[in-house]
């Protein structure tokens, strides 16, 4: 599973031509809620900067300047104890079964999990907000009245793990790094962000473009910062398994390549009392236990390798939960409410390839699954079908466009599809018998539409062509659902096959589009931005190593997404996400699978977390403390 932006923000790690934001934006951002203000000149004009202690979207703020920790934490956890885990999701260059570089922010290797734990960032997302973040490297930050200047101001006491000072240079080297050598889509959300300068040792001012994407300052502030003097050394471009040096409340302790990680909490972190971080980051270590396939990861478990596990397979969550160790109260199971996107999770047509050009032909392939025969028989009845790509927000296109949506879509319509002014395309219930023939037979007309036929039982091309598909995976645990979808496409000659690689060469596949179609979930922050980019926009198509694996290129999806990016409040977003749902449901790019909408957890009960989950996080692993810790004062 791929992370959000919001994700990346929690985390501490993490373009279109777009208008310049409004007057109630500004109006917005200069909100006194942030502090002193103070006169500023930019671009020549007059105009009036605000010191704040936090950023977001739209200017509003959670927490006041003077809060003393996020609410959802234990400000007096216990600091001890052990932490493990298998790895839950990836992101950048990072892979699920292995890794090779403990640079997961470059485009070479398959990075390294945990590796956000030893940075720190300038400012951090809090869990309970839509967009807000507030200051951990930076005490506080003043942003020009037109919203293009931020001058952050550094906490002088911030250490590297040497005990070298961390100053102005460092965050100006790396910005250096990210813009000139980081992955792609790194690249894509910084290329907004004009120009990086130290002013003296103690602050640094980003200049963005005039037209910015509105969360390019947040990415900004939530990427890690690396040591100059380390980057000497080693080069950001590498790929190397060298000890990395950070400045946060973890250091990498020791590793075996392609096994585990495991890192030391610093027990003199310089941040350790910082607001933001206050009652985070408690066990002693944090390991990751890396497994080729879910099952003997989940045997693992078991077993006690390993101390905590998010399960992401029905059939395991029903049948495999009911051991020893959890009969006996030794280990439990849960579920908690995700209140985050449910994400975007499907089969993705790979749109660069000649075969899938055609949406009609998309449309037939999706006709194929049986959604309601599969969750029935071989998830235990206990999904529901994604429909959008905004499944379960108020991002989500409903009905008829209202006439704020048709305000956006009414300039194209010689451009998209008749039904994107209708109600907004629902993949077809079936009759759950796994053999819906009606279904079957309006495949058959589409594909016959877009010039298929079937000769001798296979379905070719009007050159003879035969018609063939490829699904990639690097793990077996949904190759029975995706075996039962190749027997529906084979009843109508479509060629079919199930390829599983390991998880590297997975990786390189996915970062060069070398697929026919693969499985992926995607997640979007409460406050949708640059990932809209990232996932559906042109130039991410034509990007390697970008999150738009079905390559989709429409100048309409284009527009919308730049109009999204330079919204001036919650309301044009929601409305324009909602414009850009029905165009990209149009498309047919995917065949939509299932959400949930909770977590399922499983850990040995020697945990033990706040009352208050994060509404947008599961709070592991920032939030929980370890039973076997002894209660102490300070770091």
């Amino acid at each position: 599973m791929s992370l959000s932006r919001r994700a990346l923000l929690r985390l501490g790690t993490v373009s279109a031509v777009a208008a310049l934001p409004g007057a109630k934006a500004l109006a917005q951002l200069q909100s006194p809620q942030g502090g002193a203000e103070a006169a500023a000149t930019e671009g020549g004009a007059s105009a009036r900067a605000v010191e704040r202690h936090g950023i977001s979207f739209f200017g509003d703020l959670k927490y006041p300047p003077d809060f003393r920790n996020f609410d959802y934490v234990n400000p007096a956890a216990p600091k001890g104890g052990p932490f493990s885990m298998a790895p839950r999701s990836t992101y950048y260059n990072q892979a699920d079964g292995t890794f090779d570089t403990f640079n997961p922010y470059n485009q070479r290797g398959n990075g390294a999990q945990g590796l956000e734990l030893i940075y720190d960032t300038l400012m951090v997302a809090a869990g309970d907000e839509k967009s807000g973040m507030y200051g951990r490297l930076a005490s506080s930050v003043i942003i020009s009245g037109d919203g293009l200047t931020y001058r952050f101001k550094l906490r002088p006491e911030a250490r590297f793990h040497d005990g070298a000072p961390l100053t102005s240079a460092d965050v100006v080297a790396s910005f250096e790094a990210y813009k000139a050598e980081g992955y792609e889509t790194i690249r894509m959300a910084l290329r907004d962000l004009e120009s990086v300068e130290a002013d003296g040792p103690g602050a640094v001012m980003l200049r963005f473009r005039p037209g910015r994407a509105r969360d390019v300052p947040l990415t900004a502030a939530g990427l890690p910062i690396f040591s100059r003097a380390h980057l000497a050394k080693h080069p950001f471009g590498q790929s190397s398994l060298e000890m990395p040096l950070g400045s946060g409340p973890y250091k990498l302790d020791r590793f075996e390549q392609g096994r585990f990680l495991e890192y030391r909490r610093v027990a003199d972190y310089w941040g350790r009392d910082l607001p933001s971080m206050k009652g985070r980051y408690n066990f002693d270590t944090v390991r990751y236990e890396y497994f080729r396939e879910r099952v003997p990861g989940l045997e693992a478990f078991k077993a006690k390798i390993y101390l905590f596990r998010e399960e992401f397979t029905a059939r395991e969550w029903a049948t495999q939960y009911d051991f020893p160790a959890v009969r006996e109260g030794k280990v439990k199971v849960e579920t908690l409410p995700d209140e985050s996107f449910s994400g975007v999770q499907g089969w993705f047509f790979n749109t660069r390839r000649p075969k899938f050009f055609d949406r009609r032909v998309r449309e037939a392939i999706g006709l194929l699954f049986d959604f309601d025969w599969t969750n029935r028989n071989l998830m235990y009845d206990s999904y529901r079908r994604t429909v959008s790509f905004f499944q379960n927000s108020e991002m989500m296109a409903t009905g008829k466009p209202s006439p704020a949506e048709l305000k956006l879509l009414d300039p194209f319509r010689d451009r998209v599809p008749e039904e994107v002014f209708d109600e907004p395309y629902v993949p077809p219930a079936t009759d759950g018998s796994g053999e819906d023939r009606n279904l079957r037979r309006q495949a058959l007309e589409l594909l016959k539409d877009a010039g298929y036929s079937i000769q001798k039982g296979r379905l070719v091309d009007p050159s003879g062509a035969p018609f063939t598909v490829e699904f990639l995976d690097y793990q077996s645990a949904i190759e029975r659902h995706t075996s039962r979808f190749i027997a529906h496409l084979k009843k109508v000659g479509i060629e079919g096959s199930f390829r599983l690689v390991d998880a590297a060469q997975y990786q390189m596949r996915l970062q060069s589009f070398d697929f026919d179609i693969v499985i992926k979930r995607y997640g979007f922050a409460p406050y949708p931005g640059d990932e809209l980019r990232a996932y559906f926009s042109t130039e991410a198509a034509r990007t390697r190593g970008s999150y738009n694996l079905a390559g989709i290129a429409d100048p309409v999806v284009d527009h919308l997404i730049n109009t999204a990016l330079a919204a001036p409040d919650a309301e044009s977003l929601i409305v324009t996400c909602r414009a850009l749902d029905r165009v990209l449901r149009a498309g047919r790019y995917w065949v939509p699978q299932w959400y949930l909408g909770l977590n399922r957890i499983a850990y040995w009960d020697q945990f033990d977390r706040p009352a208050v989950k994060p509404k947008y996080d599961l709070g592991v692993i920032d939030t929980w403390w370890s039973k076997l810790a002894e209660p102490q004062r300070g770091g």
